[in-house]
């Protein structure tokens, strides 16, 4: 037994100095090319080699907009890292940011719209078109219902103070342009917000 275990400890050791790059290094080969190798190191194949697709995003947590690259294969997100074109981040991503494929490839992540009537106890999946028709009676109702056109000493306010908005962080200056436009405008909200400033 002791012998075995011996041999196995010898054959161990033996690996281990055939594959340590320092005395190919004392040998004369390069750090940086042969020496640098291993049998390990030369079966490795980069692990996005097997994406068929590459697009691009913008990172959804906050104001920043960092850029990134999203791999696919066969239809499914394989890889999330950052967009090195990008002015913005050069590649990198913060905690938040690399954690997107998590996220995004959860199995607890959301895919459909899920309603609870009021009064109900449990959720029922319903069609996206039917949440958005939705919220625009909603939407109409409340504002019809609160609209002040006049307060009470004549000044024209054209306002309700019974709807709010929360902009998202990334958002760009044309979409936040717009939202103003149409939630103060053409709905007369008051409370508007974004997240990026909130």
């Amino acid at each position: 037994m002791k012998t075995i275990r011996r041999r196995t400890f010898a054959s161990r050791a033996l690996n281990f100095v055939r594959e340590w790059s320092l005395p190919r290094q004392a040998a004369g080969q390069s750090a940086y090319a042969e020496a640098a190798k291993s049998r390990y190191s030369t079966q490795l194949r980069p692990r996005l080699e097997e994406a068929d697709t590459v697009g691009t995003n913008i990172c959804p947590y906050c104001a920043v907009g960092c850029a990134q690259l999203v791999y696919a294969k066969n239809g499914r997100v394989i890889h999330v890292e950052g967009d090195p074109r990008s002015p913005i981040n050069q590649g990198t991503l913060c905690p938040k940011g690399a954690a997107t494929f998590g996220w995004l490839t959860s199995d607890q992540r959301m895919s459909q719209v899920l309603y609870r009537a009021p009064y109900s106890d449990r959720w029922e999946p319903k069609p996206l078109d039917w949440a958005m028709d939705r919220i625009a009676q909603l939407t109409k109702r409340t504002r019809d219902e609160t609209f002040v056109r006049t307060l009470p000493n004549g000044m024209p306010v054209n306002h309700t103070l019974a709807i709010a908005s929360l902009g998202g962080a990334t958002l760009d200056n044309e979409e936040n342009y717009a939202i103003k436009k149409l939630f103060s405008g053409g709905l007369g909200m008051v409370w508007i917000e974004n997240q990026a400033r909130v």
